[in-house]
């Protein structure tokens, strides 16, 4: 199953791995007193499941076994969070040295709860500039209170796909930069079968389609989430309101939202081949870097291409920007080879040939500046384009929380009844939004 899945799927586990991070103040206590240039053995935990994937992943370790002779590499696949912090929390000669996680959401957890060791000093001691290194916003993600216990492995951005043929046909010149054009664009491109019911429409902003979960599309809007005492401001945050009426805009344009809903419950899996994009149901999709190589191993039947996602009408200097996730490494704080496997981990993350060799084998965003600007790098013009999202200035990433991605789930919810009408007063909803956002982080403190 692709990582894209697995990720999205996480958010329903972030409950569990919380249980399992929570109280874990006191992890098992490791060491970095060990000499990397010793003949050792690493346990390299990972979650990538895929042949294609498993099989880059592997080429990456074989070429750091041949850098360093010394250091063999244990590699183990398709490991879930919650089986990596079972491991971390109990520790002993069984539990990993080096992690990956799908799950940025939960960076707060392993940087607060200690089980993911600090990555300061390792760069300190190796002269490494992590700002230089990384874009500001993958650097967001992979700390957290100042606490860098994570490292970028390669990235997601999330861009537009857009039927070219369709538009075409409806004297379409250019995709939308902005929600009116998009609102406007999304009802020219919206056709109806001979019963009245919707058979395309030009974008779904469901919340609940693929990789719609709200906070991707919320990103366009440069939300701040938390005040700076780490309280929820969604209930203060203009753009919060400013974003659920764009989305009900384009909405109605359309049909309206038990319109949408039912030409949405004609669409396939989203890794299937009846997909609704694939499928010319949507001729507009938010959606993710991976797509692009779907839809050409699917062999789509019209042309199409990638842009950035519209940004509302008042911030149209910000067009170009994109929400921004990934995968993160790091270092189990349990670990007794600490150097060794930092020795691993700055090759996996920040060895350029690594990084652009791993991100065109699985069709990934590199996630350092040297690698972004590899001329080595897949040419293809849609991979290109999500480059372009990612180094954006004013792309984002969720900020991160001490209890994981608890507070997404609840914006989630709180946004399927928002877009279903089912919430009447929305001012008053977002402050009991807030309150539950900060009661449950409070819990996760105590």
């Amino acid at each position: 199953m692709p990582r894209r899945r697995v990720r999205l799927c996480m958010v329903a586990t972030l409950g569990a791995a919380g249980l399992l991070l929570s109280g874990c103040a006191n992890p098992s206590t490791g060491s970095a007193d060990d000499d990397p240039t010793k003949p050792v053995t690493l346990k390299f935990w990972h979650g990538w499941s895929a042949t294609s994937e498993v099989k880059a992943i592997d080429r990456s370790i074989a070429r750091f076994e041949k850098l360093h002779p010394n250091i063999k590499v244990q590699s183990t696949g398709n490991v879930s969070d919650a089986t990596i912090n079972q491991a971390l929390r109990a520790g002993g000669g069984k539990a990993p040295d080096v992690v990956t996680s799908f799950t940025t959401n939960n960076v707060g957890q392993y940087c607060s709860s200690g089980m993911w060791a600090d990555l300061d000093p390792f760069m300190k001691k190796n002269g490494i500039d992590k700002k230089k290194v990384f874009p500001k916003t993958l650097l967001d993600y992979t700390r957290y209170e100042g606490k860098q216990c994570a490292s970028p492995l390669l990235a997601d951005a999330f861009g537009m796909y857009y039927n070219k043929d369709e538009f075409r046909a409806a004297g379409i010149k250019r995709p939308p930069h902005t929600m009116s054009e998009m609102k406007r664009d999304a009802a020219k491109l919206t056709k109806k079968n001979g019963d009245g019911t919707l058979k395309q429409v030009g974008f779904m902003p469901s919340f609940r389609l693929y990789q719609n979960s709200p906070d991707r599309m919320f990103a366009q809007y440069g939300p701040e989430y938390f005040n700076s005492a780490g309280k929820a401001r969604l209930a203060k945050e203009p753009k919060t309101e400013q974003y659920y009426a764009d989305m009900k805009g384009i909405t109605d344009a359309q049909g309206g939202f038990s319109a949408m809903e039912r030409l949405r419950g004609t669409f396939g899996d989203e890794m299937s081949s009846q997909n609704g994009f694939l499928t010319g149901k949507l001729a507009m999709h938010l959606d993710g870097e991976w797509r692009g190589l779907m839809l050409d191993e699917a062999k789509a039947k019209f042309d199409w291409g990638v842009a950035p996602l519209p940004v509302p009408d008042d911030q149209a200097d910000t067009y170009g920007r994109g929400y921004l996730t990934g995968t993160v490494a790091g270092i189990a704080h349990s670990s007794k080879h600490q150097n060794a496997a930092w020795e691993l981990l700055q090759f996996l993350t920040m060895d350029t040939k690594q990084v652009v060799n791993f991100a065109n084998a699985i069709h990934n965003v590199p996630s350092t500046f040297a690698a972004l600007k590899s001329p080595d790098l897949d040419a293809d013009p849609s991979f290109r384009a999500f480059l372009k999202i990612a180094q954006n200035p004013y792309s984002q990433a969720i900020p991160p929380s001490n209890n994981g991605g608890q507070y997404v789930t609840t914006f989630q919810d709180f946004s399927y009844s928002v877009e279903a009408g089912k919430e009447h007063d929305i001012p008053a909803g977002l402050k009991k939004l807030d309150d539950q956002i900060d009661a449950d982080n409070l819990q996760s403190e105590n």
